[in-house]
């Protein structure tokens, strides 16, 4: 572990990446990205389809200003991966947005929440070994078929709508959400694990509020250090991760399958609404300037 991953980063440079893509602001939400415009290497001439997926951290404490801005990317469905125990704990229950439907659909269950199985994720994440976070990792694949299957269920039926999934901090769950679809578009690993390490710098303007959150914890009270290595992201630990859903778990496809119990035709569905042609792209950029 490497003390630069647990330094503050200069403020200017945060704002500086953070105004460009993949990063899209909306305001009150952090974290934001799409995950369009990644060239596929399994489907060559395709890329993920730009303004149709999008990530981010919890949106509880989104804006008028952010309610419009999430209208306006053509976003019509929220996803929540959070458990019921967080958004109790952090007072962060789940907004109202006029023209978006946002459903709940945790991960982990209240009982997944208990004092004991918390302690020993904490510590888990406290060690920051790549090991424990695939331990981590682990837990949510094994938990996460029926959430995740909601959101691929959404992408396979709405072709033209846009959707953001998200739980608090937009890392973990989140990452492997992210991760599932890049995987399953034909993304490339090291950009599928670029995208993961990008939080590093999409949660640093709540670095106070997370910092604040932990501080409350027993195991986090007077450990510091054990509290920011909890919110790294490192590339190896994304590449890790995706090399377990290959030797764990069959890949990316056959996991599909055993836990979201989608069939070989509804993949197929999802992974052709991800994508367009690179020319739809540069065409939307073009519009864009």
């Amino acid at each position: 572990m490497l003390m630069q991953d647990l330094e503050p980063l200069d403020p200017s440079y945060v704002q500086k990446i953070l105004s460009r893509p993949p990063f899209v602001h909306i305001s009150g939400v952090i974290n934001v990205r799409d995950l369009g415009g990644h060239p596929s290497s399994t489907h060559p001439g395709k890329v993920t389809k730009p303004g149709f997926v999008y990530r981010s951290a919890e949106v509880a404490g989104i804006t008028d200003e952010g309610k419009e801005q999430v209208r306006r990317l053509g976003i019509r469905k929220i996803f929540d991966l959070r458990s019921d125990t967080e958004i109790s704990k952090y007072k962060a229950p789940l907004p109202v947005i006029e023209g978006v439907d946002l459903l709940h659909i945790p991960v982990f269950q209240t009982e997944d929440y208990s004092p004991e199985m918390m302690a020993k994720r904490y510590q888990l994440y406290a060690s920051g070994k790549t090991e424990a976070f695939m331990e981590l990792y682990s837990q949510i694949l094994d938990h996460g078929g029926p959430a995740f299957g909601s959101i691929l269920r959404f992408i396979r039926d709405h072709a033209n709508e846009a959707c953001m999934f998200h739980c608090t901090a937009g890392k973990d769950r989140t990452g492997i959400m992210a991760a599932i679809l890049l995987k399953l578009a034909g993304v490339d690993n090291a950009v599928i694990a670029n995208d993961y390490s990008l939080t590093r710098i999409g949660r640093e303007p709540a670095r106070a509020k997370i910092m604040e959150r932990l501080s409350k914890e027993p195991l986090f009270a007077s450990n510091n250090e054990a509290a920011l290595i909890m919110f790294t992201c490192r590339e190896e630990t994304m590449l890790a991760f995706l090399e377990l859903l290959d030797t764990k778990y069959g890949g990316v496809v056959e996991y599909i399958k055993n836990y979201v119990h989608l069939f070989e035709s509804d993949i197929d569905i999802i992974r052709n609404n991800m994508f367009v042609s690179p020319d739809r792209v540069a065409e939307e950029d073009d519009t864009r300037r």
